[in-house]
């Protein structure tokens, strides 16, 4: 499992580098960003950029980081490749999710939950 943590001032950014996000590490990549993530501090980034697959199990493992973040923490998905885009837009979680097209775009101000 390759996370690599990219901590800045405004922002905690946690760059995916695998190509798969499936069934195999699915389990494993929530509880390892899950534990990255603590209990609080700034908005999370989790950089989707170098994962070319995504199946239902590694979807599921996102909204899960989702709903374990604390209300008034935000979680921004960024540089989603085409055929992750296509599972979030397809499942409608584009609609529940704060995903950012442009990384240097700021994070929607809305409740990060809803």
């Amino acid at each position: 499992m390759q996370l690599t943590l990219l901590p800045q001032q405004d922002e905690l950014t946690i760059r995916v580098d695998e190509r798969r996000l499936d069934a195999a590490i699915a389990t494993a990549f929530k509880d390892r960003v899950r534990s990255m993530i603590g209990e609080g501090g700034p908005p999370v980034t989790l950089d989707l950029g170098g994962v070319d697959f995504m199946d239902s199990s590694g979807l599921g493992a996102v909204i899960a980081i989702f709903k374990a973040m604390p209300p008034d923490r935000a979680l921004v998905l960024t540089r989603l490749t085409p055929n992750v885009e296509r599972v979030f837009r397809l499942t409608r979680m584009d609609t529940v999710l704060n995903i950012r097209h442009d990384p240097t775009d700021a994070p929607r101000q809305e409740s990060p939950h809803g």
